[in-house]
């Protein structure tokens, strides 16, 4: 008996989902493509491919004020992915979504725009150490700038926030805390909510980095109590070049525009200029409308599958990978949160991380190696870094065997 049917799920038909996903068909290195480095990036249906090239074919024009049909055409497909986007992560308002270029823009986009306004010496940022680098660095270049301090939220050796010593971090003082929904590194679901409680009670918001999150969780911005959330359009099976940043609306409207040109203004004269409304004072320039509309496809895609079947199927793929897992002497896993995604990152001994990943490529096998842009991470660790395997939906318990075939393989030719 599968995991969903033990939790009462129907069954999850992952061959079916992947027969959706064309990159997966592929051959590399003379075997069958096993992609297990979707903490990185996702593959794209043929839903969201088609999406895009129907744009292209049909509706390419630039959006908002055309005064031609190919215009309004591209305008509709535009904003309807936002009220797309708005639903799916249960944004009260669809003007509370505003586009980037990914998660990393969307921090700094809060950095630099709300950070500048709010923080002064004296404030502080706490920032956990499970981020990537994208949460960590825009807090150090706008705390620099102002005088503020950040300081690490220490983790522990299972690789979980350390939920006490944020409490003894958390002062007046405090005016963000900054943290994943999914560590990236590790897989560690993150307690957001009692997290984001913990912080309004001093005073402070919360940014969440939601980018491991979205494609293995249910999402609702108001339930997690976040003031910021930013995901990118690629790990959610949408393409690259997209992003969202949300926030509450009364810090929106507070916060100035980062970006100066068109799109974002009112008025302008050179007596001054007036800003537009939400959420166009964030969105200079032209808009990246072909991959919004896909990301908007990408989510209809979603609407159409179990995704609660999803996410058992993928927690019973991490299972069935510690259980292979617990038979190779040699073999770690780093972090063992008691609440994870399906993320395994691993060492095997005497094999650097690098060679692994270069020898199970041979093998058709794509991995990540390195330090998964969590340094701070890794050096808590004492490690230069991990061999990563990250499941997606369209994963199958074959993936996890071939790669335990190539870690044997390894094994045998490093002895």
């Amino acid at each position: 008996m599968s995991n969903a049917q033990a939790l009462g799920m129907p069954a999850f038909d992952a061959a079916a989902i992947r027969a959706d996903f064309p990159i997966l068909e592929q051959q590399v290195n003379g075997h069958p493509l096993v992609y297990l480095d979707n903490a990185a990036t996702t593959q794209k249906p043929t839903a969201v491919i088609e999406a895009i090239a129907h744009y292209y074919r049909t509706d390419n024009a630039n959006v908002h004020r055309g005064a031609h049909a190919l215009s309004d055409r591209a305008t509709v497909a535009f904003e309807n992915a936002r009220e797309t986007v708005s639903r799916f992560i249960g944004s009260p308002n669809s003007h509370q979504v505003i586009w980037t270029r990914g998660t990393t823009e969307a921090i700094n986009l809060v950095a630099l725009s709300w950070g500048r306004e709010q923080l002064q010496a004296g404030d502080r940022v706490l920032v956990s150490m499970l981020e990537h680098h994208s949460n960590i660095v825009p807090w150090q270049l706008v705390c620099a700038a102002t005088g503020a301090t950040v300081e690490p939220i220490p983790v522990t050796a299972a690789g979980e926030i350390d939920l006490d010593a944020l409490d003894a971090l958390l002062d007046e003082r405090v005016k963000l805390v900054a943290v994943n929904h999914v560590s990236n590194a590790l897989g560690t679901i993150n307690p957001v909510r009692e997290i984001a409680d913990k912080a309004h009670a001093v005073g402070a918001h919360i940014l969440v980095d939601g980018a491991q999150g979205v494609a293995h969780l249910p999402v609702n911005v108001v339930e997690l109590g976040c003031d910021f959330y930013a995901f990118s359009g690629h790990k959610l099976f949408g393409p690259t070049g997209i992003g969202v940043l949300w926030g509450r609306e009364e810090l929106l409207e507070a916060m100035p525009p980062l970006f100066g040109g068109g799109e974002m203004i009112e008025t302008v004269s050179f007596a001054g200029t007036t800003f537009n409304r939400l959420p166009f004072k964030f969105e200079a320039g032209t808009p990246n409308i072909a991959d919004a509309i896909g990301l908007g496809a990408a989510i209809d895609y979603l609407d159409g599958i179990d995704m609660a079947a999803a996410a058992a199927h993928e927690l019973a793929l991490l299972q069935h990978t510690l259980a292979l897992a617990s038979d190779i002497e040699g073999l770690s896993r780093v972090g063992s949160p008691a609440h994870s995604v399906g993320i395994f990152s691993f060492l095997l001994e005497g094999v650097h991380p690098s060679d692994l990943g270069m020898l199970l490529d041979q093998q058709g096998i794509a991995v990540r190696t390195g330090d998964h842009c969590a340094q701070p991470l890794m050096a808590h660790y004492q490690l230069p870094g991990t061999v990563r395997a990250s499941y997606a939906m369209y994963n199958t318990r074959e993936d996890v065997e071939r790669l335990f075939e190539g870690i044997h393989k390894a094994r045998r030719l490093f002895g």
